[in-house]
Parts: structure tokens; C-alpha cells; sequence
């Protein structure tokens, strides 16, 4: 009885099915990418999350409130926003800006919590003929 060998196998690796080192780096590398990519995404969300949960107030809600008036009076004026905004201040200062009933209103919000004391400005022009004007213009 005569054996024959096959001469491009070799002994011990008859059979033996394995993955190289650079196909497993290759898998490795694109795994790492991967859960980087998806660790990104979840850490902008808690940071978005983060900034929405924080309040801020602006001015356009003074503004919105001046122009459901009719009437309007030259001068300063400030105040804070009570309990619906703890810890926020504002001031105003209206202004004729013509003689045509045109005026300018300048609104400014103060966050006292804030350690750069943040503030949020706005101006607008309201046109309201039938205001109290100064007198001596």
C-alpha cells in the first residue's frame, strides 16, 4: 500500500481555518470608528440637552409687551421679572425719535447669575401719534 502526500500541505495546518493579524486589526479599526462616531453623537445631545435646559431671557419678551400698548412715555424704566424669572433685571429708556409720533425703544435684560453678567439687548421703533409727547421740542 503506497501513501501518497500532497507536497503544498504541510503537517499541522490541515484543516485550520484562522483570521490574519491584519484582517483583525482592519475589524479592530473600523469597530474603534465606529463607537467613537456613535459616542460623538450621544455627547453633542447631553450638551444640547444641557443648553435648552437652561433658561433665557431676552428682551423680546419686553418688546412684546410695549408694542400691546397704545400710549407710550419718554424715560427710563426697570425692574425684574418677579417669580416667573428669578434672577433677571431690565431696563428700558424710550425715546421720541421724530416729531411724527416715531419712537425708539431701547430694551436691555441683566442676568444676575451669571458670572460674565450675560445681557441681551434690543431696540425698536414704535409709531404711536397719539403718545405724550415732551413738551419743549
Amino acid at each position: 500500500m503506497m501513501i501518497s502526500i500532497n507536497p503544498t500541505v504541510q503537517r499541522g495546518h490541515q484543516g485550520v481555518a484562522a483570521f490574519t493579524l491584519v484582517e483583525v486589526l482592519v475589524a479592530s479599526g473600523i469597530l474603534t470608528m465606529g463607537l467613537a462616531g456613535i459616542l460623538l453623537i450621544c455627547s453633542n445631545g447631553l450638551r444640547t440637552a444641557r443648553v435648552l435646559d437652561r433658561v433665557h431671557v431676552d428682551a423680546g419678551s419686553l418688546a412684546t409687551m410695549l408694542s400691546l400698548t397704545n400710549q407710550l412715555e419718554e424715560g427710563r424704566d426697570s425692574g425684574t421679572f418677579g417669580d416667573e424669572n428669578p434672577g433677571y433685571r431690565w431696563t428700558s429708556e424710550i425715546v421720541e425719535a421724530g416729531t411724527n409720533g416715531l419712537f425708539q425703544a431701547d430694551f436691555f435684560v441683566f442676568s444676575a447669575a451669571d458670572a460674565k453678567g450675560s445681557e441681551s439687548r434690543l431696540s425698536i421703533f414704535l409709531f404711536r401719534p397719539s403718545s405724550v409727547q415732551r413738551v419743549g421740542r
